[in-house]
């Protein structure tokens, strides 16, 4: 199925939660924040949020510097 992953689409498996692809695009262990169709997710809730044909997926990384 098509999911858009900060607006780019990708191919994923039917079933795949939110931390499973969150798991495939970084490997940062914190300061990472996950939306689905606009809404956050918070973290703990990851593994419990399956993602459907065409949900839309925003992926953020914090970064630190100046």
């Amino acid at each position: 199925m098509t999911v858009s992953v900060n607006g780019e689409p990708r191919e994923i498996t039917e079933g795949t939660t939110l931390d499973l692809l969150v798991a495939t695009l970084t490997r940062a262990p914190s300061g990472v924040a996950a939306a689905v169709n606009e809404t956050v997710v918070p973290r703990g809730q990851w593994p419990l949020t399956a993602l459907g044909e065409g949900d839309r997926v925003e992926v953020l990384t914090a970064v630190q510097g100046g």
